[in-house]
């Protein structure tokens, strides 16, 4: 096993065709008996390191997808080191590099000390702007949803006020006609007489007196009197005429001389929801001998309370004494309690209403029903609905001439859509105004930032190229702030510098020359001085003085001479080096 098997291996994979064919076609098991057929054998490492001198080389022939495609082989072959499927290690490494890259640009955006110039004024600029702005608006807009919350609370209270006062004037306004009929001159004789024939002669001026108030408003349903013993003798409506009504608590109440307005109740006879008003009828003499009674229609009393809206999904309802819904624009919930009655109470409303009492059903929200039955005040609080299966708010107020209070329902998103349309409004401030800061924190931070960036790259090119583009430089210092003079400061600086440069190569040249002659004159003068160099010119003193043989011209004397010196020169070179 060696590097040199797996670069043989490498070099016949990369120019062997057929082979790569072979080794990429074949499974894992038999791509190792191909390996080692023709006789390559290595390690794992042995591979990187041939992998890594053929990469440092140049001389990489193979892709990453052929390199994958043999890679099983090669683990095979390296003793089970790698697999087909496995990626090359050198993919892994450079999956840590890319990582590692990752981080490096994370910490960079998250560590302010890295940022550029103009991120850091943008970044400060923006702080400066936004942070005491967002504040301030958080503030404000807390104020403000405390302030619409409670207009909304209000707004709801003063439904409830408003309509349980119409409420109470209208049960006023029947009391008093109750009285009225109950206190008539022939109502009083007809039910004080004691006689049959004495009685009929009251019965028709009693009767008009009935009709009479009954057709006065179209909100009555009957209008009747009852003896002493419950027994009605005349009325509107001749249905009612001899029913017994002694079991109401009406009856009782007004014959032991109280007058008395119900709760919405279905009548005996009629059928008919509806409100009774009684009041006692007096003789001369002030004895109590009957009861007269005025009945209205319960459903115009549901259409004054559901006709109140506070806006859509919105609806109000009003429960009596016991806790007992009256009016609800949902029919289906009538007469259901808020919370679970005791059985006293149970036997109140059996007692006034024995035909309604199997109807009461508990509607489960004891939170409601316990600020909300008895109320004396105005007031809001908000619960769950396990009918509706979210969270309500109501605003109550309770009627000054009966025991019922009177509610103002609405949803809580319904209820909070004022608020959630102020939060939007401010957001949409804020992201207005930040909007305009950020980009104008971006135009004077471009502004301070490109002088800066145009002065490091101009410094940059001085040291690199030893010259640099004056002209932007010198557009950006006719400005008047501290950036403008550092740039002049730098345009100065550069110029001194350059100026000093070109001084300093020219003394530098003029110390090489110095230096040169001073190397020449050394060397001349270890010439000279050898004793070798004085024997040359003693023998040249001695050629000078010798006289030209016969037979031998001038130029040819000189001709020598000039051989001999150029042997001696060459001599002498020798000699210094």
């Amino acid at each position: 096993m060696s590097v040199e098997s797996a670069k043989a291996f490498y070099e016949r994979v990369a120019t062997d065709e057929a082979f790569q064919k072979q080794l990429r076609a074949a499974s894992d098991d038999r791509r190792q008996e191909i390996i080692l057929a023709a006789g390559y054998s290595f390690t794992w490492q042995e591979w990187e390191v041939a992998q890594a001198q053929i990469s440092k080389s140049d001389d990489g022939k193979l892709s990453d997808a052929q390199l994958e495609a043999i890679a099983g082989g090669v683990g095979a072959v390296a003793g089970g080191q790698a697999s087909f499927n496995e990626e090359p290690r050198g993919r892994v490494r450079l999956g840590l590099k890319q990582s590692i890259g990752s981080i490096k640009l994370l910490h960079r955006l998250f560590y302010p000390p890295t940022w550029s110039i103009g991120t850091k004024l943008s970044v400060a600029l923006l702080s400066v702007t936004l942070i005491p702005m967002s504040f301030t608006t958080y503030h404000n807009l807390q104020e403000s949803l405390k302030n619409a919350k409670d207009s909304e609370y209000r707004k709801l209270e003063l439904l409830a006020t408003s309509n349980a006062s119409r409420l109470d004037q209208l049960i006023i306004d029947i009391q008093r006609v109750a009285v009225q009929v109950s206190t008539d001159k022939d109502v009083v004789g007809f039910l004080a007489s004691t006689t049959p024939q004495k009685q009929e002669s009251f019965r028709s001026s009693m009767q008009r007196t009935l009709d009479n108030v009954f057709r006065s408003n179209p909100d009555y349903d009957v209008v009747y009197v009852i003896d002493s013993n419950g027994r009605c003798l005349a009325a509107t409506d001749p249905t009612f005429i001899g029913q017994n009504y002694a079991f109401r608590k009406y009856f009782g109440s007004s014959i032991q001389g109280r007058p008395y307005v119900s709760s919405i109740l279905v009548g005996k006879t009629s059928k008919r929801p509806g409100i009774y008003f009684s009041n006692p009828v007096r003789s001369e003499t002030g004895k109590i001998v009957g009861v007269a009674v005025l009945k209205i229609k319960g459903e115009d009393i549901w259409s004054i309370v559901n006709a109140l809206q506070a806006g859509s999904q919105s609806h109000a309802f009003l429960v009596d004494q016991y806790g007992v819904i009256i009016s609800h624009p949902d029919k289906s919930l009538l007469y259901h309690s808020l919370t679970k009655l005791p059985p006293e109470k149970l036997k109140q409303i059996e007692s006034d209403r024995p035909d309604d009492v199997n109807q009461i059903k508990n509607l489960d929200v004891p939170e409601l029903a316990a600020v909300m039955v008895g109320a004396k005040d105005t007031g809001r609080t908000s619960y769950y609905s396990p009918l509706e299966k979210t969270r309500q708010t109501i605003g109550f107020a309770p009627l000054e001439v009966q025991p019922w209070v009177l509610g103002v329902n609405k949803p809580n998103e319904k209820f909070y859509d004022p608020l959630n349309h102020l939060i939007w409004q401010n957001s949409l401030s804020l992201l207005a105004v930040g909007a305009i800061a950020a980009i104008i924190a971006l135009i004077l931070a471009r502004s301070i930032a490109r002088p800066i960036r145009a002065l490091t790259k101009a410094a940059e090119t001085l040291v690199e190229q030893d010259d640099f583009d004056s002209q932007k430089l010198t557009e950006v210092s006719r400005t008047t702030d501290d950036i403008g003079q550092l740039v002049r400061v730098f345009l100065q600086m550069a110029q001194q510098v350059k100026a000093r440069e070109q001084k300093l190569k020219q003394q530098v040249k003029e110390l090489y020359i110095e230096i040169d002659e001073a190397k020449k004159a050394r060397q001349v003068a270890e010439i000279t001085q050898t004793d070798y160099f004085e024997q040359l010119q003693k023998k040249a003193r001695k050629l000078k003085g010798r006289t030209v043989k016969t037979g031998e011209t001038e130029p040819d004397y000189f001709e020598q001479l000039q051989q001999k010196a150029q042997k001696l020169k060459g001599r002498a070179v020798k000699v210094v080096e």
